[in-house]
């Protein structure tokens, strides 16, 4: 059965280790806990879209090594069509987590086999793409497969999602199919520097309903930008509206924004307005980040439900 949500995009293991307080530079502290889980934006956002019930498929890599399993773990026992994900000669990506007793979190990743998702790879699997209602892209893979799904995307008539996280260059065509882009503050500020919307990026950041509208003038069709505890806005056609966040207790943060987007674009595959959507994804996040952990915090259908 055809995928209603395919996403292309990083699939990690993720090194995770518990701090009181991130370290600064030059200086060494001990660790707590320390595991190996399952990551990568894309592999996050594609079993958040599972868990939010719809039929997803992901295009992806991951190296001939023990950390294939582990980065696949969650994934494989999801339902998740995993058809589309290459096993390549090299490792398995890799993040390192570190995570403060505040709940914020320190990543650096790793890309390994994540790195050859690229677009031959993703012409490899262009059945997938073209049969999607929704095609959800992020940064950490290389900027040739995410113009080719874009691409493939638009011309089947699918509905292309772009979270650039990280914000890595990308041709502003790509930007512009995005319906919607979703950003965080930095993200937002950082894309609308890529743009050349004329304003110190500092500034943007600052005023997040203005960096938005300027997003929206410079072609994006709609914009939803993360706000945190303070929740997001959404800039469409109709102007832009204030999703009012879920007040929860943070335990670890790591994987939320991922839960948020995966969780976007399973509603926005089922064909609801994109302000429903994000407030169902508001409150399929919230959960994520009273849990630890990434894959392993995120809900089920009744949870959400029952928030």
């Amino acid at each position: 059965m055809d995928a209603q949500v395919v996403v292309v995009g990083s699939i990690n293991a993720d090194l995770r280790i518990t701090v009181e307080r991130h370290p600064r530079p030059g200086e060494t502290l001990l660790g707590g806990d320390g595991s190996v889980t399952p990551g990568g934006k894309g592999a996050n956002q594609a079993l958040a879209a599972c868990r939010a019930g719809v039929r997803v498929a992901m295009i992806g890599a991951v190296g001939r090594d023990p950390n294939a399993h582990a980065a696949l773990s969650l994934l494989d026992g999801s339902g998740t069509d995993l058809s589309g994900v290459d096993a390549v000669d090299g490792p398995t990506g890799v993040a390192v987590v570190m995570v403060a007793d505040s709940g914020e979190n320190e990543i650096v990743v790793v890309p390994g086999a994540n790195a050859t998702v690229s677009a031959e790879a993703v012409e490899g699997h262009r059945d997938l793409v073209e049969a999607a209602s929704v095609v959800l892209c992020q940064g950490e893979t290389p900027v040739d497969g995410i113009a080719r799904a874009s691409r493939l995307c638009e011309q089947a008539g699918g509905r292309f999602i772009l979270n650039p996280a990280p914000v890595i260059e990308l041709p502003a065509e790509v930007v512009r199919r995005a319906d919607p882009l979703v950003v965080n503050e930095h993200e937002g500020a950082l894309v609308g520097e890529m743009l050349g919307v004329g304003v110190d990026t500092g500034e943007l950041e600052e005023d997040p309903a203005r960096c938005i509208e300027l997003l929206r003038a410079q072609g994006c069709r709609s914009v939803v930008m993360t706000l945190g505890s303070k929740g997001a806005l959404v800039a469409t056609d109709a102007g832009v509206a204030a999703i009012e966040a879920i007040r929860v207790e943070a335990v670890d943060t790591v994987g939320a924004g991922d839960a948020f987007t995966g969780a976007l674009a399973a509603r926005l595959a089922e064909g609801r307005d994109l302000d429903e959507a994000c407030r169902y994804a508001t409150r399929f996040a919230a959960l994520t980040v009273g849990r630890v952990g990434a894959q392993e915090s995120y809900p089920t259908l009744e949870e959400v439900a029952s928030l």
